[in-house]
């Protein structure tokens, strides 16, 4: 498995796994989503935040495992 898809952890981040917005600079910060692929270091993030949603691609060094 590439290191690029891991976390500050060193754990794999697959698609379908739920992570956390780890980025102070981030308006996302502390925005809970999954995983819905993964290109070379970045993920692209599915956020569910009733009554909207939002796919943003971000790097994975800034996302935590739930």
């Amino acid at each position: 498995m590439s290191t690029k898809s891991m976390t500050k952890d060193n754990s794999p981040i697959l698609p379908g796994t739920v992570v956390v917005v780890d980025d102070q600079t981030s308006i996302y910060n502390g925005y809970e989503g999954f995983i819905q692929r993964i290109s070379d270091d970045r993920a692209a993030l599915l956020i569910d935040s009733h009554p909207w949603e939002k796919l943003i691609t971000m790097p994975i060094k800034l996302l935590k495992k739930k």
